[in-house]
C-alpha cells in the first residue's frame, strides 16, 4: 500500500527541508532532534495525577514518571520508550503516555533507561529488567493496591522489554506484552530492509549507527540484543506485536511473532498500512496513529480484565 497522505506530506516537508539523518551526528545531535520534535506531538489527556518516581536498580538509580488516569487504575503498564538505545527520554513520551492510560484506564509507568553510548549493552537491559521488578515490589506504594501488570514499548525499548521478560522468566509475570515495530534482530538486509531503507524517517545507516553505538559487532547476534536468535521463547507472557509497514523492523517483528507463535506464545500481529516507523507517537496528528493507540489501550483493557486478581510475582532475590 502506498504511504498515508499524511506520512508523504510529513516526508516531503522534511526532505525539503534538508534535515538530517538521525545517525548523521554525535549522539547529542540526535537527542537534541528528537527533542526538538516534541511540540508538534499536541498535548496528551490531562490525568489525575502525574508524578516522579525514583526506580532502584543494581546500579542506583533511574527516573521514572507515573500517569494516574483516575484514583484506581485497573492495571499498570510499564513502558520502555524507543529511540535506539540511543536517543529518548520521559518528556519525549509524555503526550503517548497520557494517551495511553486515558484510553486504557491503567496507570502508565515510563522509565528512563541509561543510554548508549555512554552506558552501551547491558546497562540499558539491566535498568529495564530492575524497572519490571521494582514495578513489582512497589505496586502497593505507587497504586494502593496489587494490579496486573501489561510491559510495552516501543522500537528499541520494546526490544528490552521483550528480551527483559524472557530473561525474568519464572520471577516476574505480566499480563500482557506490547511491541510497538520492535527491533529484534541484527541483520540489515531483511525484505524490509530492502524496501524501506531510503527515504524514509529510519535508515538502515541510521539503524547500523545506533547498533554499533550499544554494543560491539561481536554481541549483536546474542539473543539478549536480538530476541529473534533467542533458543527458546516458551513461557513468554502473551504478545500484541504491531509493525509498520514502511518500516526496515517491519519483516523482523512480523518474524518475532511468528518465533512466539511457534513457542506456544498468545499473538496477536497487526500490521499498519501506509505508516512508517515511529508512526504511533502521531496519533494526535493523524488516524492510523490513533487507531494503534487504541488498539494498544483495548488489549491493555482486555489483558488487565482477565488477569484480575492476580499478584506480579518476583523472586526472593530481585537483583542480579
Amino acid at each position: 500500500m502506498a504511504l498515508d497522505p499524511f506520512i508523504a506530506a510529513m516526508l516531503a516537508k522534511l526532505a525539503a527541508s534538508g534535515q538530517p539523518a538521525l545517525s548523521a551526528g554525535t549522539p547529542a545531535d540526535a537527542r537534541n532532534m528528537v527533542g526538538a520534535s516534541r511540540a508538534a506531538l499536541g498535548p496528551g489527556p490531562a490525568m489525575a495525577d502525574v508524578r516522579p518516581v525514583r526506580i532502584s536498580t543494581r546500579s542506583g538509580g533511574i527516573a521514572g514518571r507515573l500517569f494516574l488516569p483516575s484514583a484506581r487504575p485497573e492495571g499498570l503498564v510499564v513502558y520502555q520508550h524507543g529511540g535506539g538505545w540511543v536517543v529518548g527520554e520521559l518528556d519525549d513520551y509524555d503526550t503517548l503516555a497520557r494517551q495511553l492510560a486515558f484510553e486504557s484506564g491503567a496507570a502508565v509507568l515510563l522509565t528512563e533507561y541509561r543510554l548508549a553510548p555512554e552506558h552501551p549493552f547491558p546497562a540499558g537491559l539491566e535498568d529495564t529488567e530492575d524497572a519490571f521488578l521494582w514495578a513489582a515490589d512497589n505496586m502497593a506504594e505507587l497504586l494502593g493496591r496489587s494490579v496486573p501488570i501489561v510491559v510495552a514499548g516501543d522500537s528499541a525499548g520494546a526490544n528490552l522489554a521483550t528480551v527483559a521478560l524472557r530473561r525474568l522468566r519464572g520471577r516476574f509475570s505480566a499480563a500482557l506484552q506490547v511491541l510497538i515495530y520492535p527491533v529484534t534482530d541484527c541483520r540489515f538486509d531483511s525484505p524490509s530492509y530492502q524496501a524501506h531503507s531510503e527515504g524514509m524517517p529510519l535508515k538502515r545507516a541510521d539503524m547500523e549507527w545506533f547498533f554499533g553505538h550499544y554494543a560491539p559487532a561481536g554481541q549483536h547476534a546474542s539473543p539478549d540484543i536480538s530476541p529473534l536468535r533467542a533458543d527458546d521463547l516458551g513461557g513468554m507472557p502473551p504478545a500484541l506485536v504491531m509493525t509498520a509497514e514502511h518500516d526496515v523492523l517491519c519483516h523482523e517483528g512480523e518474524a518475532y511473532a511468528e518465533m512466539l507463535t511457534a513457542a506456544g506464545v498468545p499473538v496477536r500481529h497487526r500490521r499498519y498500512p501506509g505508516t512508517t516507523h515511529g508512526f504511533i507517537r502521531l496519533h494526535n496528528l493523524f488516524g492510523s496513529a490513533k487507531a494503534a493507540v487504541s488498539e494498544a489501550a483495548e488489549a491493555i483493557r482486555d489483558a488487565v480484565r482477565a488477569a484480575e486478581g492476580s499478584v506480579p510475582t518476583t523472586g526472593p532475590d530481585r537483583r542480579t
